[in-house]
């Protein structure tokens, strides 16, 4: 009866644990907070400083004694301790007032995770105050998410685009047929634009302003307008500060890499589904999520490739959280897909 009773007043949330953002998810309240997976250190004695939003404002402009680090990489822990710091503060922020109430977590996962990153996420959320940890994988959360036919025998395609992963799955009858882990993303978009500029412009620029480039005038392909962007860093030849007006063109040029590659893993992906699975996705086409989705044209150069209509959801930056959240409201019907 304890028991029972100490489930129901304590909080249940979801979260999209991205190595570029972090998403918190209630059944109440939806979408409770959105937030940059960065943490600002002091160097001398490794006390937090600003976690989120505050502490992305540091990259690249810190003192010697302060020191802004993403504790997650390719979309698992790369440092332990900094991400249960992390962790901590995010749910102590959505969580207010009965504190020794803890939260049950389910928290989304890349497809390629290892027993050993699954244990380090699964502490990591109990060290963080959780009394019980969940995990699923991101494209079944995106599956969820946006109200695609998972229990049935059917073939789901979901493309999944966060900062360090590219997650490629087939679904059906609640499982993954076909999956694949790339780990190029959004972040070696921007990582790219960065050594563009240098190359190219003999200018240096910070991984903040490289984003805000891409977000800006980035394209999977030619979209017919001209767009500019006055992309402001430092000159490598003098060290002086120089200003550089880039088109979408260049951008487009610069990020072709990491976009091809991308497209090649979806293009694997229905190479390896089942003939009757590729029929079905043909049929009702594939999915695009996460933050990747949001990059211009990028729907309609996978139609290209691969000859299959492509549907981004309304909110793609909270499409695998939201899958996971919903999971919470029916944990009997969704039990199949927890991976723990």
């Amino acid at each position: 009866m304890f028991k029972k009773l100490f489930g129901f007043m304590s909080k249940s949330i979801a979260m999209d644990l991205g190595t570029a953002n972090t998403l918190i998810y209630t059944l109440k309240d939806g979408v409770v907070l959105n937030e940059p997976s960065v943490v600002a250190l002091d160097s001398r004695d490794g006390r937090v400083l600003a976690v989120g939003r505050e502490a992305k404002e540091f990259l690249g402009r810190t003192p010697q004694k302060i020191v802004a680090i993403r504790p997650l990489k390719d979309g698992v822990i790369a440092d332990f301790e900094v991400t249960n710091a992390m962790i901590t503060f995010f749910i102590k922020k959505v969580i207010k007032g009965m504190r020794l109430l803890k939260p049950k977590v389910v928290i989304c996962v890349p497809t390629g995770i290892t027993q050993v990153e699954k244990r380090a996420v699964i502490e990591s959320g109990l060290r963080s105050g959780a009394r019980e940890v969940r995990l699923v994988e991101e494209p079944m959360g995106a599956a969820i998410g946006a109200r695609m036919p998972i229990e049935e025998p059917i073939g789901n395609l979901v493309v999944d685009i966060g900062g360090g992963t590219t997650e490629v799955a087939t679904i059906s009858l609640s499982a993954v047929a076909y999956s694949e882990s790339v780990r190029i993303a959004g972040d070696e978009m921007n990582e790219a634009i960065q050594r563009y500029m240098q190359d190219q412009h003999q200018i240096l620029i910070g991984e903040n302003m490289a984003e805000k480039v891409k977000m800006a005038i980035g394209t999977a392909i030619s979209m017919g307008d001209k767009m500019t962007y006055k992309v402001i860093g430092k000159n490598i030849v003098n060290g002086n500060p120089k200003s550089v007006l880039v088109t979408e063109g260049e951008i487009r040029e610069a990020i072709r890499e990491p976009v091809n590659a991308i497209v090649l893993a979806v293009r694997r992906a229905i190479e390896k589904t089942p003939p009757e699975l590729v029929a079905d996705i043909s049929e009702q086409g594939l999915l695009l999520a996460g933050g990747g989705a949001l990059l211009k044209g990028l729907d309609k150069l996978i139609f290209k490739e691969v000859q299959v209509d492509v549907h981004i959801d309304d909110d793609p930056l909270t499409t695998v959280v939201r899958g996971a959240g919903i999971t919470l409201s029916n944990e009997k019907r969704f039990s199949n897909v927890y991976i723990n």
